[in-house]
């Protein structure tokens, strides 16, 4: 059971709050059960912007948590967020749906935290809060009187988790960056590349989302849970750089291997094989191949009638980024390419082995994906979760 906190005498209840702050989106689904809001009695304070703390809580709220996202007044345009995200790409009303879609489920608090009486309501919601995530630069909390040790004298068992580039200590810690920069240091652009080796962008923010907002929630969810039980709470230092640079698992062991990082196309998951691999199609579009063991291998080679290359598999010695595995990929690359992807689609319809069309993002989220389990998981304000 989380442990139920009272405010300070006269000062402004969590209860208040959360009751008078107006929701951020509209609820736009059917309502959740019990069992899907395990996190109901979880609150939460977001001080955080843009993308990786906010989008943190999010799956805090999508988990059932009250989330009170605070933000500072925007001068002269009273009523809307104060959050710069709010103003990145298309929208309506003059909010944009990236601001709705990583603050949705949350309610929204205005406070201008450089004014002392405001600065107390904070306080005041701190003392009944469970945790309080932020994605300041270092230093910037403790100059707002809101430091870890601060929140801890108003609450001891309160969790302060901090996001960061860097982490709250180390050299880099005051630098300015963002998820490219946390991604090149980490060497995931490195492993991005092109066969001529021109690093390419992703358009999924992979430390924002997993060095941030997944590293984030997780930790902000551990240190509750310890602080149910010891009464103590913690400081969750995130440094999306070293949370992604954790996440190297397969290219981390093959670098320390080979004592350097993989060029592409020459080992097993990053385009060295032929049974793990991507196809252009006759009409442009591409299919992946993902039959990775060889019995999906085996498989591939069945649908696409040449049984003779069911024996060419990794797992039999055909060493990726081989001259004979190169030479593969170029026979089913040129296969693949005599025939649309709907024809492959559906010569591949109850295969089993592991090959599925490359959807377009509108496709992917939008349109109606064979992944998606029902239709309400198309909406982006869907939880990332099902639970039952």
């Amino acid at each position: 059971m989380l442990a139920e906190k009272t405010p300070p005498q006269g000062a402004r209840s969590w209860a208040d709050a959360w009751t008078e702050a107006p929701p951020i989106t509209a609820h736009d689904g059917p309502p959740a059960s019990e069992r899907q809001r395990p996190l109901a009695p979880l609150r939460v304070l977001d001080l955080s912007r843009l993308l990786p703390g906010p989008m943190a809580c999010r799956h805090l709220a999508d988990l059932g948590a009250q989330v009170l996202k605070v933000e500072p007044p925007l001068p002269g345009r009273p009523g809307l967020p104060g959050d710069d995200a709010a103003y990145m790409g298309p929208g309506e009303d003059g909010v944009s749906h990236f601001y709705r879609v990583v603050n949705h489920g949350k309610r929204r608090l205005v406070l201008d935290l450089k004014q002392p009486d405001q600065l107390a309501t904070l306080r005041a919601l701190v003392a009944e809060a469970h945790a309080v995530v932020e994605g300041f630069r270092p230093g910037v909390m403790e100059r707002l009187g809101l430091g870890y040790e601060a929140l801890q004298a108003i609450n001891p068992a309160t969790v302060l988790t901090s996001i960061s580039g860097y982490g709250q200590e180390g050299p880099l810690r005051l630098a300015a960056g963002h998820d490219l920069n946390y991604l090149s240091l980490a060497g995931v652009v490195d492993q991005t590349r092109t066969p001529d080796g021109r690093p390419v962008f992703s358009h999924l923010q992979i430390a924002d989302q997993l060095g941030g907002a997944q590293t984030a929630a997780i930790g902000t969810l551990a240190a509750v849970l310890g602080a149910q039980w010891t009464g103590q709470g913690r400081w969750v230092d995130v440094s999306m750089t070293d949370a992604v640079r954790q996440h190297q698992v397969i290219l981390g062991t093959d670098a320390l291997a080979d004592g350097e990082s993989p060029a592409p196309g020459a080992s097993l998951l990053n385009g060295g094989v032929p049974c793990y691999n991507l196809y252009r199609c006759a009409d442009n579009r591409w299919l992946a191949v993902g039959a990775l063991e060889l019995k999906f291998w085996q498989g591939v080679c069945a649908v696409v009638g040449r049984e003779d290359w069911a024996a060419r598999h990794w797992s039999l010695g055909e060493a990726p980024g081989s001259e004979a595995a190169r030479g593969l990929i170029d026979e089913l690359g040129a296969l693949i390419a005599s025939r649309p992807l709907a024809v492959w689609v559906e010569r591949f319809a109850g295969a089993d082995c592991c090959v599925t069309p490359v959807l377009g993002a509108h496709e992917a989220l939008f349109g109606r994906a064979p992944v998606t389990r029902d239709e309400g998981m198309q909406r982006l304000t869907a939880p990332a979760l099902t639970l039952r």
